[in-house]
């Protein structure tokens, strides 16, 4: 019977942070639509700036963590991380064989924070009895220039030790990792089949590095695990790892952690704010005739951002394309809702994300005392700025009134996050009033509940 969905499994060490080894490549896994599986081979105490403690599991117990998953679930593809110890590489190289499961070998020797992964007498196994058992082995620049002896300087020595990791020890196929390199690009080199691959990505410059090696390997493996060639495999484990970093946790006084779940959280939550917005906008739609008293001669507009850390430019906020304009007694809606669409409603919501990441949504309506007098009977927390104060530097600069106005407006009140700011205008500005919420659904209610106090007030 063919299998539900791919298995995968890591063997590796515990990282009690969460950012690498075993934690990093089971939520990869899981990522790339593989189940994981894992067997332990060390415990570590380990945090995203030292390594306190490490405790190696028996190689017989290692060796029969492998056995107990390939028996029952079987292994589709393997990837090794952390083995510690020569008895430990010997159990697993041994166990290996036994099942002949492609295997991926991240030849872990150093920690992030410096710490030793691999005890000296035990990298002679690696070489021996490991490497040559692999489909693919992925050192970076440090690990490949300890298996092989030779010093990387350039992408041609990349080149050379991967073939030589191939040809001269064993290996199927050989990726010597570009992250250690210099250059405004990460570029790794594959060497497979006789045939030399590059991969490459602009370099990130963040410290959201923690389990870049164990998280690669790991997206390799998963796509071995999926019949993926391995090249293909390669590929896009490139493109996981990248966004990975991109998107990782800034947590912790040492190198963040990458971020997996970025993977499939970026297009999850894509897919969540479009659904909200067009909840909002039929909700707008519903109250059409109170909601076109507060459309601005500029029309109106609302958006929603991605959650934090995935917002980070205009590109990652929808919003209305064409905005929302006033049709006689009603609002008319021109399209549906995309992202990076305007840079002015976005610009507004990464700034107030700044200060609460939970105030993903905004929307412009009129400003006018009426509105003013609404927003204060309502309870609503608020606050303003006035364009006659802003500073020459940032008045030059296209764009960068609204993010000023709205910190300065966040100041005025003392730090509190409003639910409105009121932007006074200016001659050929028009005055308009910003109103915030959690999500658009709630920014849609907010403005129905303003429309209706105007209405009341008349």
């Amino acid at each position: 019977m063919k299998k539900v969905i791919p298995i995968a499994l890591t063997i590796a060490g515990s990282d009690s942070g969460g950012g690498a080894g075993i934690q990093a490549d089971l939520k990869t896994f899981a990522a790339m639509g593989v189940h994981g599986t894992s067997a332990i081979t060390s415990i570590t105490a380990q945090n995203t700036h030292e390594v306190r403690a490490i405790h190696d599991v028996p190689p017989e117990i290692v060796a029969a963590q492998i056995e107990a998953v390939a028996d029952d679930l079987g292994v589709d593809a393997a990837k090794t991380g952390m083995l510690s110890n020569k008895y430990i590489i010997k159990a697993v190289a041994k166990t290996a064989d036994q099942y002949g499961f492609p295997l991926v070998v991240d030849p872990v020797m150093i920690a992030k924070s410096g710490a030793k992964l691999l005890q000296d007498d035990a990298i002679e196994s690696l070489i021996k009895e490991l490497i040559p058992r692999a489909w693919v082995v992925t050192p970076n620049r440090s690990e490949a220039e300890r298996i092989t002896g030779m010093k990387i300087r350039s992408l041609n020595d990349a080149r050379e030790v991967a073939r030589l990791i191939v040809e001269e020890y064993g290996a199927k196929a050989a990726v010597v990792k570009g992250g250690h390199m210099e250059g405004e690009y990460s570029i790794d080199i594959l060497y497979y089949n006789g045939r030399f691959y590059e991969y490459r990505s602009k370099r990130i410059m963040k410290d959201t590095t923690h389990g870049t090696g164990c998280s690669f390997s790991a997206a390799i493996a998963a796509g071995l695990a999926k019949n993926r060639s391995i090249p293909e495999a390669v590929e896009v484990a490139k493109k996981f790892i990248t966004m990975a970093i991109e998107y990782g946790l800034e947590i912790g006084r040492g190198h963040g952690p990458v971020n997996p779940v970025s993977w499939v959280m970026i297009p999850a939550e894509r897919y969540r704010v479009l659904m909200d917005l067009e909840k909002a906008i039929e909700y707008l739609k519903k109250h059409g005739e109170l909601v076109s008293k507060v459309i601005p001669e500029v029309f109106m507009n609302i958006g929603m951002a991605l959650p934090k850390p995935y917002a980070k430019t205009p590109l990652d906020v929808a919003a209305i394309p064409g905005r929302i304009g006033r049709y006689h007694d009603t609002i008319i809606v021109k399209a549906k809702p995309e992202f990076g669409v305007s840079k002015h409603i976005a610009k507004a919501i990464l700034t107030i994300m700044e200060f609460d990441p939970d105030i993903r949504s905004a929307a412009n309506i009129v400003y006018n005392k009426s509105v003013e007098e609404a927003i204060m009977r309502l309870g609503l927390v608020y606050s303003s700025f006035d364009r006659r104060e802003e500073p020459p530097e940032v008045k030059k600069v296209e764009g960068a009134t609204t993010p000023w106005g709205i910190k300065k407006a966040i100041e005025k009140i003392g730090g509190r996050i409003p639910d409105v700011v009121f932007d006074y205008g200016e001659h050929g500005k028009e005055p308009l009033t910003f109103v915030f919420g959690r999500d658009a659904t709630e920014v849609a209610r907010k403005i129905v509940d303003i429309a209706k106090m105007v209405i009341k007030q008349k």
